[in-house]
Protein backbone atom coordinates (compact mmCIF):
# COMPACT_ATOMS: atom_id res chain seq x y z
CA UNK A 1 0.00 0.00 0.00
CA UNK A 2 2.74 2.39 0.76
CA UNK A 3 4.40 1.69 -2.63
CA UNK A 4 1.22 2.59 -4.30
CA UNK A 5 0.60 5.76 -2.56
CA UNK A 6 4.37 6.76 -3.24
CA UNK A 7 4.08 5.60 -6.98
CA UNK A 8 1.06 7.99 -7.07
CA UNK A 9 2.20 11.15 -4.92
CA UNK A 10 6.06 10.59 -4.52
CA UNK A 11 5.55 11.74 -0.92
CA UNK A 12 8.44 10.14 0.72
CA UNK A 13 11.09 11.07 -2.09
CA UNK A 14 9.92 15.40 -1.79
CA UNK A 15 10.51 14.48 2.18
CA UNK A 16 13.51 12.66 2.32
CA UNK A 17 16.11 14.97 1.34
CA UNK A 18 14.23 17.29 3.24
CA UNK A 19 15.05 15.02 6.81
CA UNK A 20 18.24 14.29 5.72
CA UNK A 21 19.79 17.31 5.19
CA UNK A 22 23.03 18.01 6.96
CA UNK A 23 23.85 20.10 9.67
CA UNK A 24 26.47 21.53 10.91
CA UNK A 25 28.12 19.63 13.96
CA UNK A 26 28.05 20.59 17.79
CA UNK A 27 24.02 21.91 17.55
CA UNK A 28 22.76 21.24 20.56
CA UNK A 29 20.10 21.64 23.29
CA UNK A 30 19.55 25.75 22.41
CA UNK A 31 18.55 24.80 18.82
CA UNK A 32 15.36 22.53 19.73
CA UNK A 33 13.59 25.91 20.68
CA UNK A 34 12.25 26.92 17.35
CA UNK A 35 10.50 23.40 16.94
CA UNK A 36 9.47 23.77 20.55
CA UNK A 37 7.57 27.05 19.42
CA UNK A 38 6.25 25.16 16.10
CA UNK A 39 4.90 22.43 18.47
CA UNK A 40 3.17 24.90 20.99
CA UNK A 41 1.20 26.24 17.88
CA UNK A 42 0.48 22.91 16.90
CA UNK A 43 -1.54 22.51 19.95
CA UNK A 44 -2.71 26.12 19.69
CA UNK A 45 -4.67 24.79 16.38
CA UNK A 46 -5.94 21.30 17.82
CA UNK A 47 -6.95 22.88 21.09
CA UNK A 48 -8.70 26.00 19.54
CA UNK A 49 -10.47 24.11 16.51
CA UNK A 50 -11.98 21.68 19.56
CA UNK A 51 -12.75 25.12 21.32
CA UNK A 52 -14.70 26.75 18.26
CA UNK A 53 -17.07 23.97 18.07
CA UNK A 54 -18.32 24.72 21.05
CA UNK A 55 -17.84 28.49 21.18
CA UNK A 56 -20.48 30.65 20.33
CA UNK A 57 -19.00 34.15 19.25
CA UNK A 58 -21.89 36.19 19.85
CA UNK A 59 -21.72 38.88 22.78
CA UNK A 60 -25.12 37.13 23.99
CA UNK A 61 -24.02 33.41 24.18
CA UNK A 62 -20.04 34.15 24.41
CA UNK A 63 -20.15 34.29 28.09
CA UNK A 64 -22.57 30.98 28.64
CA UNK A 65 -20.62 28.98 26.15
CA UNK A 66 -17.41 29.48 27.54
CA UNK A 67 -18.98 28.67 31.49
CA UNK A 68 -20.68 25.67 29.60
CA UNK A 69 -17.06 24.47 28.12
CA UNK A 70 -15.43 25.30 31.58
CA UNK A 71 -17.58 23.49 33.86
CA UNK A 72 -20.20 21.45 32.01
CA UNK A 73 -18.58 20.11 28.45
CA UNK A 74 -16.36 16.45 29.21
CA UNK A 75 -12.86 17.84 29.81
CA UNK A 76 -13.62 21.29 28.48
CA UNK A 77 -11.84 22.50 31.93
CA UNK A 78 -8.96 20.41 31.05
CA UNK A 79 -9.27 21.67 27.13
CA UNK A 80 -9.36 25.06 27.75
CA UNK A 81 -6.11 24.89 30.12
CA UNK A 82 -4.13 23.24 27.61
CA UNK A 83 -5.18 25.56 24.88
CA UNK A 84 -3.97 28.88 27.74
CA UNK A 85 -0.87 26.75 28.23
CA UNK A 86 0.01 26.32 25.35
CA UNK A 87 -0.04 30.04 24.64
CA UNK A 88 2.33 30.80 27.41
CA UNK A 89 4.38 28.29 25.90
CA UNK A 90 4.73 29.25 22.48
CA UNK A 91 5.44 33.24 23.63
CA UNK A 92 7.70 31.76 26.02
CA UNK A 93 9.36 30.05 23.25
CA UNK A 94 9.12 32.05 20.78
CA UNK A 95 10.78 34.78 23.13
CA UNK A 96 13.75 32.15 23.67
CA UNK A 97 14.14 31.56 20.40
CA UNK A 98 14.68 34.86 19.33
CA UNK A 99 17.03 35.76 22.32
CA UNK A 100 19.01 32.59 21.08
CA UNK A 101 19.00 33.66 17.66
CA UNK A 102 20.40 37.04 18.44
CA UNK A 103 23.17 35.77 21.02
CA UNK A 104 24.65 33.59 18.72
CA UNK A 105 24.54 36.17 16.11
CA UNK A 106 22.26 33.92 13.20
CA UNK A 107 20.71 36.97 11.97
CA UNK A 108 23.85 37.56 10.41
CA UNK A 109 24.36 36.74 6.42
CA UNK A 110 22.99 34.90 4.68
CA UNK A 111 20.23 34.46 7.36
CA UNK A 112 18.88 38.22 7.48
CA UNK A 113 15.16 37.18 5.63
CA UNK A 114 14.88 34.26 8.10
CA UNK A 115 15.11 37.04 10.85
CA UNK A 116 12.90 39.11 9.49
CA UNK A 117 10.58 36.63 9.13
CA UNK A 118 11.03 35.34 12.91
CA UNK A 119 10.24 39.03 13.80
CA UNK A 120 6.80 38.38 12.02
CA UNK A 121 6.12 35.69 13.64
CA UNK A 122 6.70 37.09 16.68
CA UNK A 123 4.42 39.67 16.23
CA UNK A 124 2.12 37.52 15.16
CA UNK A 125 2.13 35.00 17.95
CA UNK A 126 2.02 38.34 20.56
CA UNK A 127 -1.55 39.21 18.41
CA UNK A 128 -2.79 35.36 19.11
CA UNK A 129 -2.27 36.01 22.78
CA UNK A 130 -4.02 39.51 22.32
CA UNK A 131 -6.94 38.33 20.61
CA UNK A 132 -7.57 35.37 21.97
CA UNK A 133 -8.05 37.46 25.71
CA UNK A 134 -11.11 39.27 24.39
CA UNK A 135 -12.64 35.49 23.72
CA UNK A 136 -13.40 35.42 27.23
CA UNK A 137 -15.89 37.78 27.28
CA UNK A 138 -15.55 38.83 30.85
CA UNK A 139 -14.95 42.39 33.01
CA UNK A 140 -11.33 41.85 32.59
CA UNK A 141 -10.73 41.18 29.11
CA UNK A 142 -13.33 43.14 27.67
CA UNK A 143 -11.45 46.55 29.13
CA UNK A 144 -8.39 45.07 27.77
CA UNK A 145 -9.17 45.97 24.40
CA UNK A 146 -10.37 48.92 25.45
CA UNK A 147 -7.00 49.51 26.25
CA UNK A 148 -5.71 47.93 23.41
CA UNK A 149 -8.06 50.40 21.14
CA UNK A 150 -6.65 53.35 23.65
CA UNK A 151 -3.38 52.67 22.46
CA UNK A 152 -4.02 52.70 18.95
CA UNK A 153 -6.03 55.64 18.93
CA UNK A 154 -3.14 58.10 19.94
CA UNK A 155 -1.13 56.76 16.96
CA UNK A 156 -0.76 60.33 14.78
CA UNK A 157 -3.07 61.08 11.85
CA UNK A 158 -4.33 57.28 11.41
CA UNK A 159 -5.26 57.05 15.85
CA UNK A 160 -9.00 57.03 14.94
CA UNK A 161 -9.20 54.61 12.18
CA UNK A 162 -6.53 52.16 13.90
CA UNK A 163 -9.03 52.16 17.07
CA UNK A 164 -12.42 52.17 14.94
CA UNK A 165 -10.67 48.66 13.52
CA UNK A 166 -9.68 47.10 16.65
CA UNK A 167 -13.26 47.81 17.94
CA UNK A 168 -14.80 47.27 14.61
CA UNK A 169 -17.19 50.93 15.71
CA UNK A 170 -17.00 53.27 18.21
CA UNK A 171 -17.49 50.79 21.58
CA UNK A 172 -16.51 47.48 22.14
CA UNK A 173 -19.67 45.13 21.38
CA UNK A 174 -20.58 42.22 19.57
CA UNK A 175 -19.17 43.34 16.40
CA UNK A 176 -15.52 43.64 18.09
CA UNK A 177 -15.79 40.10 19.71
CA UNK A 178 -16.90 38.84 16.11
CA UNK A 179 -13.65 40.40 14.41
CA UNK A 180 -11.29 39.27 17.34
CA UNK A 181 -12.78 35.95 16.77
CA UNK A 182 -12.28 35.98 12.81
CA UNK A 183 -8.87 37.16 13.50
CA UNK A 184 -8.14 34.58 16.29
CA UNK A 185 -9.00 31.72 14.39
CA UNK A 186 -8.88 31.98 10.90
CA UNK A 187 -6.69 35.48 10.01
CA UNK A 188 -3.81 35.06 12.36
CA UNK A 189 -3.46 31.38 12.30
CA UNK A 190 -3.32 31.57 7.96
CA UNK A 191 -0.57 34.19 8.59
CA UNK A 192 1.18 32.37 10.77
CA UNK A 193 1.25 28.97 8.51
CA UNK A 194 2.30 30.98 5.67
CA UNK A 195 5.12 32.79 7.75
CA UNK A 196 6.11 29.58 9.15
CA UNK A 197 5.98 28.08 5.98
CA UNK A 198 8.63 30.73 4.27
CA UNK A 199 10.79 30.37 7.49
CA UNK A 200 11.07 26.53 7.26
CA UNK A 201 11.99 26.81 3.50
CA UNK A 202 14.59 29.71 4.73
CA UNK A 203 16.22 27.36 7.12
CA UNK A 204 16.58 24.46 4.14
CA UNK A 205 17.66 27.02 2.14
CA UNK A 206 20.46 28.83 3.88
CA UNK A 207 20.98 26.11 6.63
CA UNK A 208 21.51 25.39 9.93
CA UNK A 209 23.90 28.40 11.34
CA UNK A 210 26.72 26.63 12.83
CA UNK A 211 27.75 27.53 16.44
CA UNK A 212 29.46 30.41 16.78
CA UNK A 213 33.72 30.37 17.28
CA UNK A 214 35.21 33.20 18.80
CA UNK A 215 37.52 34.52 16.02
CA UNK A 216 35.72 33.31 12.74
CA UNK A 217 33.64 36.56 11.83
CA UNK A 218 31.14 36.33 8.75
CA UNK A 219 32.48 37.50 5.68
CA UNK A 220 29.65 37.19 2.88
CA UNK A 221 32.13 36.79 0.28
CA UNK A 222 33.29 33.53 2.12
CA UNK A 223 30.83 32.34 4.27
CA UNK A 224 28.95 30.10 2.00
CA UNK A 225 32.05 28.54 0.75
CA UNK A 226 33.49 27.99 4.24
CA UNK A 227 29.80 26.71 5.40
CA UNK A 228 29.37 24.08 2.45
CA UNK A 229 32.86 22.95 3.16
CA UNK A 230 31.96 22.56 6.71
CA UNK A 231 29.22 20.51 6.05
CA UNK A 232 31.00 17.92 4.24
CA UNK A 233 33.24 17.29 6.13
CA UNK A 234 31.77 17.11 9.66
CA UNK A 235 27.99 17.64 9.28
CA UNK A 236 25.14 15.27 9.96
CA UNK A 237 22.19 14.40 8.98
CA UNK A 238 19.20 16.21 10.60
CA UNK A 239 17.27 12.57 10.41
CA UNK A 240 18.26 10.91 13.17
CA UNK A 241 20.99 12.26 14.01
CA UNK A 242 20.12 15.65 15.34
CA UNK A 243 15.99 15.39 14.94
CA UNK A 244 16.12 13.02 18.62
CA UNK A 245 16.23 16.27 20.36
CA UNK A 246 14.11 18.05 18.68
CA UNK A 247 11.62 15.32 19.40
CA UNK A 248 12.54 14.62 22.84
CA UNK A 249 12.03 18.53 23.89
CA UNK A 250 8.83 18.35 21.95
CA UNK A 251 7.47 15.69 24.03
CA UNK A 252 8.60 17.54 27.32
CA UNK A 253 7.10 20.79 26.40
CA UNK A 254 3.29 18.55 25.33
CA UNK A 255 3.31 16.80 28.49
CA UNK A 256 4.50 20.12 30.61
CA UNK A 257 1.63 21.83 28.88
CA UNK A 258 -0.93 19.14 29.63
CA UNK A 259 0.50 18.51 33.41
CA UNK A 260 0.21 22.05 34.06
CA UNK A 261 -3.59 22.15 32.65
CA UNK A 262 -4.36 19.17 34.59
CA UNK A 263 -3.08 20.84 37.93
CA UNK A 264 -3.66 24.03 37.43
CA UNK A 265 -6.95 24.60 35.34
CA UNK A 266 -7.89 26.51 32.53
CA UNK A 267 -7.34 30.35 33.34
CA UNK A 268 -10.55 31.65 35.82
CA UNK A 269 -13.77 33.60 33.82
CA UNK A 270 -14.34 36.42 35.33
CA UNK A 271 -17.43 38.63 35.51
CA UNK A 272 -19.81 39.11 32.74
CA UNK A 273 -18.99 42.45 31.07
CA UNK A 274 -20.85 45.41 32.62
CA UNK A 275 -20.83 48.79 30.41
CA UNK A 276 -21.70 51.01 33.88
CA UNK A 277 -18.37 50.42 35.58
CA UNK A 278 -16.31 53.00 33.43
CA UNK A 279 -12.86 53.42 34.82
CA UNK A 280 -11.92 49.77 34.88
CA UNK A 281 -7.97 48.60 34.87
CA UNK A 282 -8.01 45.67 33.59
CA UNK A 283 -5.04 42.78 34.21
CA UNK A 284 -3.94 41.29 31.15
CA UNK A 285 -2.65 38.12 30.82
CA UNK A 286 0.92 37.28 32.36
CA UNK A 287 2.79 37.80 28.73
CA UNK A 288 1.57 41.33 28.70
CA UNK A 289 2.02 41.96 32.51
CA UNK A 290 4.89 43.72 31.87
CA UNK A 291 4.21 46.18 29.21
CA UNK A 292 0.72 46.97 31.43
CA UNK A 293 3.48 48.00 34.36
CA UNK A 294 5.57 49.98 32.01
CA UNK A 295 2.05 52.04 30.80
CA UNK A 296 1.22 52.19 34.64
CA UNK A 297 4.90 53.75 35.81
CA UNK A 298 4.89 56.05 33.23
CA UNK A 299 4.87 59.79 34.41
CA UNK A 300 1.67 61.46 33.53
CA UNK A 301 1.44 63.27 30.14
CA UNK A 302 3.86 60.55 28.57
CA UNK A 303 2.01 57.67 28.18
CA UNK A 304 0.62 58.71 24.20
CA UNK A 305 4.02 58.99 23.27
CA UNK A 306 5.44 55.38 24.90
CA UNK A 307 2.22 54.14 23.80
CA UNK A 308 2.22 54.76 19.63
CA UNK A 309 6.29 55.43 19.85
CA UNK A 310 7.02 52.53 21.94
CA UNK A 311 6.14 49.63 20.24
CA UNK A 312 6.76 50.97 16.87
CA UNK A 313 11.11 51.72 17.54
CA UNK A 314 10.87 48.23 18.70
CA UNK A 315 9.76 46.62 15.56
CA UNK A 316 11.96 48.78 13.26
CA UNK A 317 14.70 48.35 15.59
CA UNK A 318 14.72 44.16 15.34
CA UNK A 319 13.69 44.34 11.74
CA UNK A 320 17.04 47.05 11.07
CA UNK A 321 19.07 44.92 13.05
CA UNK A 322 20.49 42.41 10.00
CA UNK A 323 20.95 45.33 8.32
CA UNK A 324 23.23 46.97 10.91
CA UNK A 325 25.29 44.33 12.06
CA UNK A 326 24.81 41.83 9.61
CA UNK A 327 28.66 41.08 9.08
CA UNK A 328 31.73 40.11 11.53
CA UNK A 329 31.80 38.46 14.67
CA UNK A 330 29.31 36.10 16.03
CA UNK A 331 30.74 34.30 18.93
CA UNK A 332 28.67 36.06 22.58
CA UNK A 333 32.24 36.13 23.80
CA UNK A 334 33.44 39.01 20.82
CA UNK A 335 30.03 40.48 21.51
CA UNK A 336 29.47 42.28 24.88
CA UNK A 337 27.36 44.63 23.68
CA UNK A 338 25.13 41.79 22.52
CA UNK A 339 25.28 39.40 25.92
CA UNK A 340 24.44 43.31 27.57
CA UNK A 341 21.41 43.95 25.97
CA UNK A 342 19.74 40.53 26.49
CA UNK A 343 20.87 40.64 30.03
CA UNK A 344 18.98 43.83 30.23
CA UNK A 345 15.74 43.23 28.05
CA UNK A 346 15.60 40.11 30.82
CA UNK A 347 15.81 41.83 33.69
CA UNK A 348 13.85 44.39 32.87
CA UNK A 349 11.12 42.79 31.63
CA UNK A 350 11.01 40.39 34.66
CA UNK A 351 11.34 43.40 37.13
CA UNK A 352 8.26 45.37 35.21
CA UNK A 353 6.63 41.91 35.24
CA UNK A 354 7.01 41.33 39.23
CA UNK A 355 6.44 45.26 39.49
CA UNK A 356 2.92 44.20 37.61
CA UNK A 357 1.93 40.81 39.88
CA UNK A 358 2.77 42.89 42.74
CA UNK A 359 1.05 45.92 42.08
CA UNK A 360 -1.43 47.44 44.34
CA UNK A 361 -2.66 50.30 41.89
CA UNK A 362 -4.05 47.41 39.94
CA UNK A 363 -7.72 46.17 40.68
CA UNK A 364 -8.72 42.60 42.16
CA UNK A 365 -11.14 41.15 39.63
CA UNK A 366 -11.29 37.89 41.76
CA UNK A 367 -12.11 39.52 45.16
CA UNK A 368 -15.86 38.56 44.62
CA UNK A 369 -19.14 39.86 46.96
CA UNK A 370 -18.21 40.30 50.34
CA UNK A 371 -18.19 37.11 52.71
CA UNK A 372 -21.61 37.39 55.00
CA UNK A 373 -19.19 38.05 58.56
CA UNK A 374 -17.98 41.16 57.00
CA UNK A 375 -21.50 42.64 55.68
CA UNK A 376 -23.16 41.33 59.22
CA UNK A 377 -26.49 41.53 57.75
CA UNK A 378 -28.56 39.21 55.89
CA UNK A 379 -31.03 41.87 54.94
CA UNK A 380 -32.30 45.34 54.51
CA UNK A 381 -30.37 48.38 53.41
CA UNK A 382 -26.79 47.36 54.54
CA UNK A 383 -27.39 44.16 53.01
CA UNK A 384 -28.44 45.60 49.45
CA UNK A 385 -26.00 47.94 49.65
CA UNK A 386 -22.92 44.93 50.60
CA UNK A 387 -24.31 43.81 47.44
CA UNK A 388 -23.94 46.85 45.27
CA UNK A 389 -20.41 47.34 46.53
CA UNK A 390 -19.66 43.83 44.89
CA UNK A 391 -22.05 43.77 41.86
CA UNK A 392 -20.58 47.56 40.78
CA UNK A 393 -17.19 46.47 41.32
CA UNK A 394 -16.29 48.77 44.32
CA UNK A 395 -15.06 45.63 45.75
CA UNK A 396 -12.23 45.62 43.34
CA UNK A 397 -10.61 48.50 44.39
CA UNK A 398 -11.30 49.03 47.69
CA UNK A 399 -10.72 47.17 50.85
CA UNK A 400 -12.80 46.14 53.51
CA UNK A 401 -11.77 43.80 56.63
CA UNK A 402 -8.76 42.75 54.56
CA UNK A 403 -11.33 41.56 51.64
CA UNK A 404 -10.97 43.02 48.10
CA UNK A 405 -8.79 45.46 46.23
CA UNK A 406 -5.86 47.54 47.06
CA UNK A 407 -6.04 50.25 44.07
CA UNK A 408 -8.39 52.72 46.22
CA UNK A 409 -8.33 53.65 49.77
CA UNK A 410 -8.94 51.09 52.64
CA UNK A 411 -12.57 50.96 53.62
CA UNK A 412 -12.73 49.19 56.56
CA UNK A 413 -13.27 52.17 59.09
CA UNK A 414 -14.62 55.03 56.28
CA UNK A 415 -17.51 55.90 58.58
CA UNK A 416 -14.71 57.21 61.07
CA UNK A 417 -12.98 59.41 58.24
CA UNK A 418 -16.46 60.78 56.54
CA UNK A 419 -19.90 61.83 57.37
CA UNK A 420 -22.87 60.74 55.36
CA UNK A 421 -23.45 63.61 52.93
CA UNK A 422 -19.20 63.51 52.29
CA UNK A 423 -19.60 59.83 51.58
CA UNK A 424 -22.57 60.52 48.98
CA UNK A 425 -20.91 63.65 47.33
CA UNK A 426 -17.87 61.06 47.23
CA UNK A 427 -19.94 58.52 45.62
CA UNK A 428 -21.97 60.36 43.01
CA UNK A 429 -19.00 62.61 41.89
CA UNK A 430 -16.03 60.27 42.29
CA UNK A 431 -12.25 61.12 41.92
CA UNK A 432 -9.03 61.13 39.95
CA UNK A 433 -8.78 57.72 39.60
CA UNK A 434 -12.81 56.79 40.54
CA UNK A 435 -16.04 57.23 38.49
CA UNK A 436 -18.77 59.12 39.17
CA UNK A 437 -21.55 56.58 40.11
CA UNK A 438 -24.45 59.59 40.27
CA UNK A 439 -25.32 58.21 36.69
CA UNK A 440 -24.96 54.43 37.28
CA UNK A 441 -26.62 54.30 40.73
CA UNK A 442 -30.29 55.15 41.54
CA UNK A 443 -31.23 57.25 44.46
CA UNK A 444 -32.44 54.38 46.52
CA UNK A 445 -28.92 52.12 45.51
CA UNK A 446 -26.69 55.23 46.43
CA UNK A 447 -28.31 55.38 49.96
CA UNK A 448 -28.26 51.57 50.47
CA UNK A 449 -24.13 51.41 49.32
CA UNK A 450 -24.13 54.50 52.07
CA UNK A 451 -25.71 53.07 54.45
CA UNK A 452 -23.55 49.92 54.16
CA UNK A 453 -20.48 51.79 53.98
CA UNK A 454 -21.56 53.91 57.34
CA UNK A 455 -21.32 50.61 59.48
CA UNK A 456 -17.18 50.40 58.41
CA UNK A 457 -15.93 51.37 61.49
CA UNK A 458 -12.69 50.83 63.48
CA UNK A 459 -12.71 49.09 66.37
CA UNK A 460 -11.86 51.79 68.82
CA UNK A 461 -16.02 53.11 67.95
CA UNK A 462 -17.00 49.80 69.46
CA UNK A 463 -19.81 49.07 66.71
CA UNK A 464 -17.87 47.46 63.60
CA UNK A 465 -20.00 44.97 62.40
CA UNK A 466 -18.65 41.61 62.33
Amino acid sequence: MLEWIEDRTGIAAAVRPLLLHRVPPDTGWWYVLGSATAVAFIIQVVTGVALATVYVPSADNAYQSLSFITHDAPFGALLRGVHYFGASAMILLVGLHALRVFLFGSFKYPREINWLTGVLLLGLTVTMGFTGQLLRWDQNAVWSVVVGAEQAGRAPFVGRLLAHLVLAGKTVGAATLTRFFALHVFVVPGLIFAVLGLHLFLVIRNGISEPPVAGQPVDPSTYRERYHRQLERRGRPFWPDVAWRDVAFGVLVVAAVVTLAAVFGPPAIGKPPDPTIVNANPRPDWYFLWYFAVLALLPHGSERYVMVFGPLAAGLALMALPFLFGRGERSPRRRPWAVAAVVLVVLGVGTLWIAGLQARWSPDFSAGPLPAEIVGASSGPVARGAKLFAAKACVDCHRIAGHGGRRGPDLSDVADRLTRDQMTIRIANGGTNMPAFAGILTKDELEDVVAFLRTRKGAESGDQVR
